[in-house]
């Protein structure tokens, strides 16, 4: 059994070869140790690598044209870095403000306090941590409309769409994000049931044993002389996998790594 991360990308190994019926889709996954956001937040939010292909520079090119002085903080290190903080002019100064790196419990922070979250990639994401965290938190998206962001964020549901490069477009929505507070609070909490039902460490879970469990039947039919040796040896895997303190302390340090660009 091979596992994709998503619908997309599932659909992309097809593409190359791979048989479809060996294929399953299980997404990342994250611990939550927030409470629910009460408020919509009073500025938007970056987390990520400040690389060409995660699009931050959008950010910049949207913000110019921008009609209102609208805040926003930008998380995360990468070659672009000094070139953005160099292009901090007096007038962007007012609106950006540039963290570099942060501790996870620094970006939990400013996620609870944001009106959403940016995701203006340029490329076919994996499945970005930064979204996961996002959804934990009750976080609304702003993703590019491109290949599994499109489908992770539901566009008007869990957050907004726009196309990917554009940025008018991404402007247009960031405007339409900060004038509709009660939307963006509202898709919020449908990131928040999202998470809950989709990206929760106990679901992640479930669909890795039932992963095993369709791995374990395809081998009986192949190899039956082995399955039952094989079957034992998943199982305990899984529950040493779950079961890890130094897996759940790594996960807890995924919303790091959504500061150094997953």
């Amino acid at each position: 059994m091979y596992i994709a991360l998503s619908e997309f990308a599932r659909s992309k190994f097809i593409e190359g070869g791979l048989p479809a019926d060996r294929i399953a889709v299980k997404p990342n996954f994250a611990q939550c140790n927030v409470e629910d956001k009460t408020e919509p937040g009073n500025y938007l939010l970056y987390v990520g690598r400040l690389s060409h292909e995660k699009g931050p520079h959008l950010l910049f090119e949207a913000w110019r044209n921008l009609k209102a002085l609208l805040p926003l903080h930008i998380v995360g290190d990468g070659p672009l870095a000094q070139e953005m903080n160099e292009q901090l002019n007096d007038s962007l100064k007012e609106r950006i403000r540039m963290h570099g790196r942060c501790s996870p419990e620094q970006v939990a922070s400013l996620m609870a306090g944001a009106r959403c979250l940016l995701v203006p990639s340029l490329w076919y994401e994996g499945f970005p941590m930064s979204v996961v965290e996002a959804f934990s938190c009750g976080l609304p998206v702003l993703a590019s409309r491109i290949g599994s962001l499109a489908e992770i964020v539901r566009d008007g549901v869990t957050g907004l769409h726009f196309e990917a490069g554009n940025r008018d477009d991404l402007a247009a929505k960031v405007e339409w994000a900060w004038t509709h507070p009660q939307q963006m609070a509202e898709m919020g909490r449908n990131a928040r049931k999202e998470f809950e039902t989709k990206y929760s460490a106990q679901q992640n879970y479930a669909m890795l044993m039932e992963i095993y469990e369709r791995a374990m039947a395809m081998n009986a039919k192949t190899f039956p002389a082995h399955a039952n040796s094989r079957a034992m040896e998943k199982s305990e895997e899984a529950h040493a996998l779950v079961g890890s303190t130094s897996q759940l302390g790594a996960v807890r340090s995924t919303v790091g790594k959504g500061s150094k660009g997953t």
